[in-house]
């Protein structure tokens, strides 16, 4: 029963499912999946989590340099799926390959479960894949003692996407920038997660701010959607980020 134990993410508790939808929590390990579809999944999703841990961790053990590389590897002959798309977000992003694990995950979860549930959405620590058959807005939390205040709609039709979050300030994962909050939209779990890592990394004063936006559009070719970031009381945002206030 551990892997189903909770752990502590407040902003969680503001997430309204639709009528027909279910949500639930998976965890295992380090992994902490919020999911939302048309029905509790949570024992398949557990599975299926379970799968691509063992894929990651069997090939770091082989190439332990995957998992410390703060500069892009390339991907070995034989790499899992896991560990190829890894790879190529870090390599367009100029990052190690674990800035794009979070993404990856969720996008391939939902991969896996949407022919079961055309409306599913993976949370992994901040970082959201989205199949819907109907309009969302996801809030973005840049300070999470104020709540959500800006939210992005994404309409009926933009679907699968993706978005990734990446802070100085907020969570456990590795940034090098100070940044209240970067959050990169793309249709690749992957590239969205290693972008918003990028990305952040460049956000050291209020100042830095457009050279965020600029990093974005360096990014586009790759596939980068949209970008939002927020420090120091100032918000930029571009490319397809429809903004709204919560």
């Amino acid at each position: 029963m551990k892997d189903y134990v909770k752990v502590g993410r407040d902003y969680r508790e503001s997430v309204a499912p639709d009528e027909g939808e279910r949500a639930f929590q998976v965890v295992i390990e380090e992994s902490d999946l919020f999911v939302v579809a048309r029905r509790d999944l949570s024992a398949e999703v557990a599975d299926c989590l379970r799968e691509l841990r063992g894929e990651l961790k069997s090939h770091i053990l082989l190439h332990r340099d995957f998992l410390t590389s703060l500069v892009p590897l390339p991907p070995p002959s034989g790499a899992p799926e896991i560990a190829r798309r890894m790879c190529e977000a870090a390599r367009a992003c100029g990052v190690g390959p674990m800035a794009a694990v979070a993404g990856t995950v969720a996008q391939m979860v939902c991969e896996r479960f949407v022919s079961e549930s055309p409306d599913i959405i993976v949370e992994n620590g901040g970082d959201i894949f989205l199949c819907s058959t109907r309009e969302r807005v996801v809030g973005l939390l840049a300070e999470p003692e104020s709540g959500a205040r800006l939210g992005l709609r994404i309409p009926a039709g933009e679907f699968p996407t993706s978005l990734c979050s990446s802070s100085g300030r907020i969570g456990h994962s590795l940034s090098l920038g100070h940044g209240d909050l970067v959050t990169v939209r793309a249709d690749s779990g992957a590239l969205a997660d290693a972008a918003a890592t990028a990305l952040c990394n460049r956000l050291k004063t209020a100042r830095d701010l457009e050279a965020v936006l600029d990093g974005a559009r360096e990014l586009a070719p790759a596939g980068v959607l949209g970008v939002f970031a927020q420090m120091g009381g100032r918000v930029a945002a571009w490319g397809r980020m429809e903004l709204l206030a919560l």
